[in-house]
């Protein structure tokens, strides 16, 4: 079974005004709402993909309903912890620019904390956790590492896709997969990535400190895959770019759910690189037409190393 772990979802609101005038009135062209959260896509996606997924993490009030809601009616399976505060929603403005509102999410009690912790202390070998998103400032800042000692101790993969220095901590649990993009990558390391031969390099560090896999996405550049021995560049497919929120989720979910299908690394890059494109050429998060569409067009192309 593939979990994913959202400590700190939202409803993400999309409200399109053609002219946003501060201090007036304002009329909505257009409204969407959305489920919203790194470790939710992932399990959005993967369920497009058909792939048998649960989503965990903590939701409170009617937003939580909704998001439950929603993801039940998409087959998705939820586990969630619940808390006594609202859900939190993110408001996106759509006015030729986005403005971004983030809600704050609702507190979180110790046996809260706990029951969500009894979870993962019921998985079993070979399950997979997708850690995504940051850490609510309410909740203890080394909480993925808690939960990746006790997915350690019991043969369970982790994914971790997030940001931060403090991810460079979380190597040391030797996560299955790590998915920084190229900016990422260089605040890791205090350097800005300029060429694929830093992809690589840098790419490389996160492998040798103890990831199983590393894939470092680049935007309209592709995407490079750094395993302990090999290193491929994937191209991306042709489309029209409509919105890149959740393609780095849609990637995580592409791979992951690949691998899990068919145990071949190689096939799971491919197929995460189309899922991502696939989101990013889509309104919301990608169909698997459109991802079977796109597929055709990825190239994986293994990048020799300097050693010096």
């Amino acid at each position: 079974m593939i979990y994913t772990m959202t400590l700190n979802p939202s409803i993400d609101y999309y409200v399109y005004v053609d002219q946003f005038q501060v201090g007036g009135l304002n009329r909505m062209t257009k409204d969407l709402k959305y489920p919203g959260g790194k470790g939710i896509n992932v399990s959005r996606v993967l369920s497009r993909m058909g792939v048998k997924t649960k989503a965990l993490g903590f939701v409170g009030g009617f937003t939580g309903s909704y998001i439950q809601n929603v993801l039940n009616q998409e087959d998705i399976a939820t586990d969630f912890v619940q808390v006594e505060g609202d859900t939190r929603i993110n408001i996106k403005l759509k006015t030729g620019e986005e403005t971004e509102i983030n809600g704050a999410g609702p507190q979180i009690s110790e046996v809260q904390l706990q029951e969500l912790l009894n979870k993962i202390e019921k998985m079993k070998c070979h399950d997979t956790l997708i850690l995504a998103g940051s850490i609510p400032s309410s909740l203890d800042a080394d909480l993925y590492g808690v939960m990746m000692r006790l997915c350690l101790d019991r043969g369970i993969r982790v994914v971790v896709d997030t940001s931060g220095k403090a991810m460079l901590e979380l190597l040391q649990y030797k996560p299955f997969l790590v998915k920084p993009n190229q900016h990422e990558l260089g605040e890791f390391f205090n350097v800005k990535i300029e060429s694929l031969e830093d992809v690589i390099r840098y790419g490389r560090k996160l492998v040798e400190r103890g990831a199983k896999h590393c894939i470092v996405s680049m935007a309209g550049d592709g995407a490079v895959l750094i395993t302990s021995d090999q290193a491929y560049a994937a191209n991306v497919p042709q489309g029209k770019l409509i919105n890149s929120v959740g393609a780095g989720d849609s990637l995580v979910a592409g791979f992951i759910g690949t691998f899990e299908l068919t145990g071949s690394i190689e096939k799971a890059f491919a197929y995460g690189v189309a899922t991502g494109s696939a989101t990013a050429f889509s309104t919301d998060l990608c169909t698997k037409a459109l991802i079977d569409e796109l597929l055709p067009q990825i190239k994986l192309t293994q990048v020799e190393e300097r050693t010096s």
